[in-house]
């Protein structure tokens, strides 16, 4: 916990006479939202990610999904306290270098930096499956035009992007909402089934799903609905981040929640046997219940879902990138590429600079994607609810900041499930993610940490907090 730096300022100047850039502010609580839903993409998550789910835990996925989602209402407070408190485009980093000290930032950035470029690629390259009733596409190829297109909307004025995504969230709910409606229209089974525990084995028969099973499976729960903390990356673009970040991340969880589970619920009520739910093809369930026009409809509005998708994920991503060259993690020239901002105002190379891997990454093999992303998402989710629990000592006790319930029990509490979930990951994802974040370690030993007065300076940038700060005093 050593190397930890106040809020107010970074240790050492960035340079002499200047300050850090910073991006404009443009939204509100509405845009915010709007932005972190498209984030969570509630139906591409239903129709890509569930499926997987529906494969491993049978009857039991809705249940998995719904305590993965209480699970992330302590997260959702601790991002709350903590992306209030420390307002800045960084995230998870920069909240928890500033609370746990810049190794525990680094390692976090990191592990936040692994989630966000390899999910967006995957998530698109589903795209051709859901354009199959019209077109038959390479899966590599749409995945790769959807992320250069996504790159291209990034670079937008932020207010424009948002109500470009909110156009195609409302069309994924309304998916989703058909998919719920016809699920429980077409019930085969009764609310027991939720808790009846069964899978569909090799042979077809029933196979029981154990609690470990469903321990396993909670780290993709956590993924599910991961899409909240994006409020807090858009705090130095949102007006009066002290009381709108939280107020977007515990709106988008409770949103969300609802989006992907009631389909959930729907699903495991409608389908017609347990092979055809453990199977998770959900396109060919809803053209079952309906006809093949509706299924048509609802497979576009997940294709546009996914296409969403990308462009929020491009932006959070571009925002994380700008951060840490701003925060001085790469050598020089590096750092002053991707810190540029553009006409706009959006940091147009970080958005390059995340936006064209991606589309080279839907040509890559990503089969452990999903088992690394987990094992990532709730180590993240761990290192963020350590810094919730230091989140009040010292001059931060009497910060400017919203405050969760029941602090400390709800991270100490956070801390130990987050653990033991993680014990329970297969070794190959553990193996994977330890690799990287060793790496990760390396180079702060032997770069970052030889530099500590001139790299990793974890900032807030000044004119947001002293805004923030007059705007209260003013209301008082």
């Amino acid at each position: 916990m050593t190397d930890t730096l106040r809020p107010a300022a970074p240790a050492v100047p960035h340079a002499a006479g200047s300050s850090p850039k910073t991006l404009k502010r443009s939204i509100g609580v509405v845009g915010g939202t709007l932005l972190t839903l498209s984030c969570v993409t509630p139906a591409s998550t239903l129709f890509v990610v569930v499926p997987d789910l529906f494969g491993s835990l049978g009857t039991a996925t809705a249940l998995t999904i719904a305590i993965g989602s209480l699970l992330c209402i302590a997260v959702a407070f601790c991002y709350s306290e903590l992306g209030t408190l420390i307002p800045s485009a960084g995230g998870e980093y920069a909240m928890v270098s500033t609370m746990a000290g810049r190794l525990a930032g680094w390692l976090v950035f990191v592990l936040s930096l692994l989630v966000v470029m390899i999910v967006p690629p995957v998530i698109a390259m589903g795209t051709a499956d859901y354009l199959a009733p019209l077109v038959h596409l390479d899966p590599s190829m749409t995945g790769a035009g959807v992320m250069l297109l996504a790159t291209l909307a990034g670079l937008l004025d932020l207010r424009a992007n948002a109500w470009i995504t909110g156009i195609f969230l409302v069309l994924e709910v309304i998916a989703a909402a058909v998919v719920a409606v016809l699920g429980f229209a077409h019930g085969h089974r009764g609310a027991g089934s939720l808790v009846s525990m069964q899978v569909a084995g090799a042979d077809g028969h029933a196979d029981t799903v154990t609690a470990m099973l469903v321990v396993s499976g909670l780290a993709i729960a956590l993924f599910v609905t991961q899409g909240f903390s994006t409020a807090v990356y858009l705090s130095e673009e949102l007006e009066n981040p002290r009381r709108n970040v939280a107020r977007t991340v515990l709106a988008t969880l409770a949103i969300s929640s609802v989006i992907i589970l009631v389909p959930v619920v729907a699903i495991t009520f409608g389908a017609s046997d347990l092979s055809e739910l453990t199977g998770g093809d959900i396109g060919s369930m809803v053209t079952a219940w309906s006809n093949s026009a509706v299924g048509t409809f609802v497979s576009l509005c997940v294709a546009l879902a996914i296409i969403n998708a990308g462009i929020v994920m491009v932006i959070q991503n571009s925002r994380v990138l700008f951060a840490s060259a701003r925060d001085k993690a790469w050598p020089e020239p590096v750092n002053n590429v991707f810190s540029k901002l553009g006409r706009f105002g959006s940091p147009w190379v970080s958005t390059l600079a995340v936006g064209v891997p991606g589309a080279v990454l839907c040509f890559v093999n990503l089969d452990t994607l999903y088992g690394v992303t987990g094992v990532s998402v709730t180590g993240m989710y761990l290192l963020v609810a350590i810094a919730a629990l230091l989140s009040r000592r010292g001059a931060h006790r009497h910060g400017s900041a919203w405050r969760m319930p029941l602090w400390p029990a709800v991270p100490v509490l956070l801390i130990a499930v987050l653990a033991y979930i993680l014990t329970q990951q297969e070794t190959s994802y553990l193996l994977w993610t330890g690799g990287i974040t060793a790496v990760a370690t390396l180079y702060w030993a032997l770069y970052l940490r030889p530099r500590r007065d001139t790299r990793w300076l974890v900032s807030i940038p000044e004119d947001a907090q002293e805004a923030e700060e007059a705007r209260e005093a003013h209301a008082v």
